[in-house]
C-alpha cells in the first residue's frame, strides 16, 4: 500500500509523524508536531534502523511490508533506545520473530530491561562493521548524545550517516522526507528547541562525537526526527558544533516575572538601552506566557541574558526560580548575565540572582538595579545603563578557556 521515499541505494524512509501528541515527553509543546525516523536497507541481507513510537506501530509495519513484499529482516539495529525509537520493537518481534537485534552493551542491556527481550542478540563495540552484501556498516559509539547506550551508524557505501537524535528537530514531515524537497524554514528555529531541551547538557559529548565523525565522508544524515539533510549537512553540523561549544551569537534575550507591570517597565527599559548601544537581536520573555522551552531555545542562541523578577514570598518569583533550575540544569556555559529586581517591602531577588550568575560562572555587569514599588527616574536610567554597560561587556573578549567548567 505505501510507496517509501527512497534515500540513496537500498536506503529506505519508514518513519512516521505524529501530529497528535502535545507535549514531547511530556513537557515540550510540539507545535508542529515530531516525526518518528526508521529506515531500511534492503541488500541481500535486510536492516532496520530503529522503531518508531509504539502507538504508530502499525502503520510502520505495514510501510515495511510494502517495501519488503514477503522478504524478512535480518537485523534490527539501534542507535538510540528511548521509547520514541525502540516501542514498536516487541510488535516487530512478532512479525519477524528472527531477527537479530543489534547494539551495544548498554542498549542490549535496555532492550532486556524496557521489553525483556535477551535473545537473538548482537553485542558491537565502537568500530565493528556488519556486511550486508553491497552496504558495508560501521558503528560509532557516542555516549551521552545524549543517553548513554547512544550510537551512530555509517553506511561507508551511500555514505550515509544514522545519527539517532543528534541533528534532530521537532516538526512533522509533511509529505517530503529529504531536506532537498520541503521547505525547511520552520525546522531551524525547532533544532535549536530541539537541541536546548533535549541533548544541551551533553556539550562535551557532543564535541566528541563530531570529532570521532570528522573524517567520514558523509552524504547523507538520517536523523530520529525531522528531515534527512543531504544539502544542509554542513549547516546542521555547524549548529550542531556551535551549540556544543556554548558559543552564543551577538544578542541579548531579556526573561521577567511581572505581576503589576513595574517588573516590566524594568525590562523594558533593560531593552531600550541595549538597543540604543546598538544591539539589534533583543529577545523579550515574559515567563508567564512564553513556554520554558522558548526560552532555553533562545538563551543557547544569544551570548547576553538577564533576567529580572519581583520579590515573592521573601524568595524568587516561582516561576523566575523554575526557569534559573532549568539553566543550571543544562550546565549552560559562557554567558554574559545582567539582572533586575523589585519588592513592594523587603527586597531578594536581586541578591539571588546574583548568586544565580557567579554559580553559574557567568560574566557578570557590575549593575546592580532593585526597585521598590513603582519604577522611579533613577532605576529606569539605572535599567538603561545596564543594557549599555552589557553591550559593552559582550563586546569585550573572553580570555577564559570557553570548554572550562
Amino acid at each position: 500500500m505505501y510507496i517509501n521515499t527512497k534515500i540513496a541505494g537500498e536506503i529506505y524512509y519508514v518513519g512516521v509523524n505524529d501530529r497528535i501528541k502535545a507535549k514531547f515527553e511530556n513537557m515540550l509543546p510540539l507545535s508542529y508536531g515530531v516525526s518518528y525516523n526508521s529506515y531500511l536497507i534492503a541488500d541481500e541481507k535486510v536492516a532496520l534502523i530503529d522503531t518508531v513510537e509504539a502507538s504508530y506501530g502499525d502503520i510502520f509495519i505495514q510501510k515495511i511490508q510494502s517495501q519488503l513484499q514477503g522478504r524478512s529482516i535480518d537485523y534490527l539495529i539501534i542507535n538510540h533506545m528511548e521509547p520514541d525509537h525502540s516501542g514498536s520493537i516487541t510488535l516487530l518481534r512478532k512479525y519477524y520473530p528472527n531477527v537479530t537485534i543489534v547494539g551495544n552493551k548498554r542498549t542490549l542491556e535496555m532492550v532486556e530491561g524496557y521489553y525483556g527481550i535477551d535473545d537473538n542478540t548482537m553485542e558491537i563495540k565502537d568500530g565493528d562493521q556488519l556486511s550486508l552484501g553491497r552496504h558495508q556498516l560501521t558503528f560509532y559509539l557516542t555516549p551521552m548524545v545524549h543517553w548513554p547506550e547512544t550510537m551512530m551508524t555509517y553506511d561507508e557505501t551511500e555514505k550515509v550517516l544514522f545519527s539517532g537524535d543528534a541533528f534532530g528537530c521537532f516538526g512533522t514531515l509533511d509529505g517530503g522526507v529529504l531536506d532537498t524537497e520541503i521547505n525547511l524554514n520552520k525546522y531551524w528555529d525547532e533544532m535549536y528547541r530541539y537541541y536546548a531541551n533535549i541533548v544541551g547538557k551533553y556539550g562535551s559529548p557532543v564535541q566528541k562525537a563530531l570529532q570521532k565523525l570528522a573524517s567520514l565522508e558523509i552524504q547523507y544524515i538520517c536523523t530520529t526526527h525531522g528531515p534527512v539533510w543531504h544539502e544542509n549537512i554542513s549547516k546542521v553540523v555547524d549548529i550542531y558544533d556551535r551549540l556544543s561549544r556554548y558559543e552564543g551569537c551577538e544578542g541579548v534575550v531579556i526573561v521577567y516575572a511581572s505581576m503589576y507591570g513595574n517588573t516590566e517597565q524594568m525590562a523594558e527599559a533593560v531593552a531600550q538601552g541595549l538597543v540604543r548601544n546598538g544591539i539589534k537581536d533583543v529577545v523579550m520573555h515574559n515567563v508567564a506566557k512564553s513556554d520554558a522551552s522558548v526560552i532555553l531555545s533562545d538563551i543557547f542562541k544569544y551570548k547576553g541574558l538577564v533576567i529580572g523578577g519581583p520579590t515573592y514570598s521573601n524568595e524568587l518569583h516561582p516561576d523566575i526560580h523554575s526557569l534559573l533550575t532549568k539553566i543550571e540544569l543544562r550546565q549552560i556555559k559562557n554567558r554574559d548575565f545582567g539582572f533586575f529586581g523589585s519588592f513592594s517591602w523587603a527586597g531578594v531577588s536581586g541578591k539571588k540572582l546574583a548568586e544565580f550568575g557567579e554559580k553559574m560562572k557567568w560574566r557578570m555587569v557590575e549593575d546592580r538595579v532593585e526597585e521598590k514599588m513603582a519604577l522611579k527616574k533613577d532605576n529606569y536610567l539605572k535599567c538603561l545603563g545596564l543594557g549599555k554597560n552589557l553591550t559593552e561587556l559582550l563586546r569585550t573578549p573572553d580570555t577564559k578557556d570557553e570548554n572550562s567548567d
